[in-house]
């Protein structure tokens, strides 16, 4: 097991020193002290200097992200970089494609999620073997940053500058016992929560399935995990004991890379970690200090972990305000803060130095905004005179309420609705139900939109289609999402291959996604993907609505109830038939009004001659 070696893990090498002797603290005396500390056997790091030295040499870069390789399945722990979609000094915003990811399932595309520009791509295409939570890029907020990363090397550096940089000097001495504390455990591993979806970027702890001091091999379900698509187990990929679980049942809005728990690979071990904290598997804290000892530095002076590891996401911190009063917020956090009409005083950023950022403003427009500052101090606000029940938010629920706002703000909706006419479908059905009396198969109306949106997307397949910022990408596969409520939130599965398959297979694939989705036993594949989506609320008895499109996809069709309407079918002439009314909503960038046009003219083609469907 490759674990996280805390005691009798080996000396810094003279090889390893090149970083700490070029960089610009490497003076005479630094150079002694580090001599001393070979010469004597000490590691260095338990002196605290080499860290100096490396905080102080790394303060000449611009403040930058460090992008590490995603995890994009529950399985994948390194992936291949298969094209990178942006170059060096290239901008970057949000849902913009980096990369493109072989995984150990799939070539998955891979999103920003911040804005910004490319510094500098540390993997380039073709990388194999890429192990998940290592550094692929860095990112920078300010294009003037650019040129200072011109002839920056990896390895040169390890993490973002801190704020302020407190003086080698005083920053060796909590180095050091920051080091020391964390040196007194066995040999282990932590575990990080995984992130279990490409989009998901915390989750919450339903239930653990293994206790401290149980037994874990690979496949063992370890817990739990709701993430923003469903909930899902997440299964062990080493074997060993389980030392300490650092989050507990019902854990909420838990940071993808946040340490989860501790494995051991020989059972007598599991007692040392009694006491083990999160801190500690962070790398360790200063021992606390007595009451009358002062207080530790800030711990940006502490050391950095001794192995790379994929750090959790930044917990919110109150904006920094910049000087003026002004606060401290990207571009893109301003732009959509103006555009949805809320204000950014009070909030609170993840960024460094507490800087607001894009999903700081989609997390706060998805809550209602930021509460007004009381009037006095001390004011409660009174409570509604009928009182009020708070329901917790799932995870799922509010993935899909950042993602739809998203989509909302950033694609150029229109709308395209038609009339279908559903006499010979409701005919065709009833006969094909009546031969498959006994069978345990019956069609659905919602079957037969399946299949004709499916039909309809091969015909025009420029519906078919995701706008990817410098070119549109038409899909060959034909993958129907189907919307379902479900009591964690709304769920997409879809249907592979729809247009190449019959009614009775359409029909008995939904009804099993839908099952699964109001369960919560969807997979993974079965959710994450798709290239065209349908929303039926018909069932409700509602006439026509238009539906959010579904990013990446181009398109989502909104399916209404069928309502009887009497119609002129010959001079003088009427008679009352059922109508379907469908509403079109395209992605303006993608799709263009006469093509959704003319895919709404294929999809009535096909619900008013079902018989199309056996062509």
């Amino acid at each position: 097991m490759s674990g996280v070696l805390r005691r009798g893990a080996p000396r810094l090498a003279a090889a390893g020193l090149s970083v700490a002797l070029r960089s610009r603290a490497a003076e005479s005396q630094g150079l002694a002290q580090l001599r001393t500390c070979l010469g004597q056997g000490q590691p260095v790091w338990r002196s605290g200097l080499l860290a100096a030295l490396l905080q102080r040499g790394y303060a000449d870069l611009p403040a930058h992200q460090e992008l590490n390789m995603p995890s994009l399945s529950p399985t994948m722990t390194q992936g291949n970089i298969a094209a990178w979609r942006k170059a060096e000094g290239d901008a970057v915003n949000p849902g913009d494609i980096l990369a493109e990811i072989e995984t150990d399932k799939a070539t998955i595309e891979w999103e920003a999620q911040e804005e910004g520009f490319i510094a500098k791509i540390i993997k380039p295409a073709g990388s194999k073997d890429v192990a998940v939570g290592s550094t692929v890029a860095l990112i920078v907020e300010e294009e003037a940053d650019l040129a200072a990363f011109k002839n920056y090397t990896p390895g040169a550096a390890s993490s973002a500058p801190a704020a302020a940089a407190a003086p080698a000097a005083a920053a060796a001495a909590p180095a050091a016992a920051a080091a020391a504390a964390g040196g007194s455990w066995p040999a282990h591993e932590v575990l990080k929560m995984p992130a279990l979806s490409p989009t998901m970027s915390m989750g919450n702890i339903v239930s653990w399935h293994k206790k401290v001091g149980d037994s874990v091999a690979p496949g063992d379900m370890l817990c739990e995990v709701e993430t923003d698509k469903a909930t899902i187990g997440w299964e062990s990929q080493e074997e060993g004991f389980v030392a300490a679980l650092l989050l507990p049942d019902g854990a909420q809005q838990v940071a993808v890379g946040a340490p989860a728990a501790v494995i051991v690979e020989d059972q007598d071990q599991v007692a040392a970690f009694a006491n083990f904290t999160a801190a500690d598997a962070a790398g360790g804290a200063a021992p606390k200090p007595a009451a009358s000892a002062p207080p530790p530095p800030p711990p940006a002076a502490a050391a950095a972990p001794a192995a790379p590891s994929t750090p959790p996401a930044a917990a919110a911190r109150p904006a920094a305000a910049a000087p003026g009063g002004r606060v401290s917020a990207s571009p893109y956090a301003r732009k959509l803060a103006a555009e949805a009409g809320v204000s950014l005083a009070g909030a609170a950023g993840s960024g460094p130095g507490g800087r607001i950022t894009a999903e700081d403003v989609q997390q706060l427009i998805a809550s209602g905004g930021v509460a007004p500052a009381p009037a006095a101090a001390g004011a409660a606000a009174a409570a509604p005179a009928g009182g009020y029940t708070d329901v917790q938010v799932t995870q799922i629920k509010r993935v899909t309420a950042e993602r739809l706002l998203q989509s909302k703000l950033t694609i150029p909706h229109y709308y395209l609705t038609m009339e279908c006419e559903l006499d010979s479908l409701l005919a065709a059905r009833e006969s094909l139900n009546l031969s498959l009396a006994g069978s345990g198969g019956k069609l659905s109306v919602n079957d037969f939109i399946v299949k004709a949106a499916a039909l309809a997307l091969r015909k025009v397949p420029a519906v078919n289609a995701s706008w990817m910022g410098d070119f549109i990408r038409q899909y060959h596969n034909i993958d129907v999402n189907v919307a379902v409520n479900s009591p964690a939130g709304l769920m997409v599965p879809f249907v592979r291959d729809a247009d190449r398959k019959g009614l009775l297979a359409i029909s008995g694939e939904v009804k099993e996604l839908a099952a699964k989705a109001k369960e919560g036993k969807l997979q993974p594949q079965e959710f994450m993907g798709g290239t065209f989506t349908i929303s039926n609320l018909g069932m409700y008895g509602i006439k026509q609505f238009a539906a959010i499109v579904n990013p990446p996809q181009a398109a989502i069709l909104a399916v209404g109830a069928a309502l009887p309407k009497v119609v002129e079918i010959a001079p003088g002439e009427f008679a009352e038939v059922q109508v379907l009314t469908v509403t079109l909503s395209c992605d303006h960038r993608a799709v263009d009004g006469a093509v959704g046009a003319e895919w709404l003219k294929a999809f009535k083609q096909a619900i008013e001659n079902p018989y199309m469907f056996m062509l």
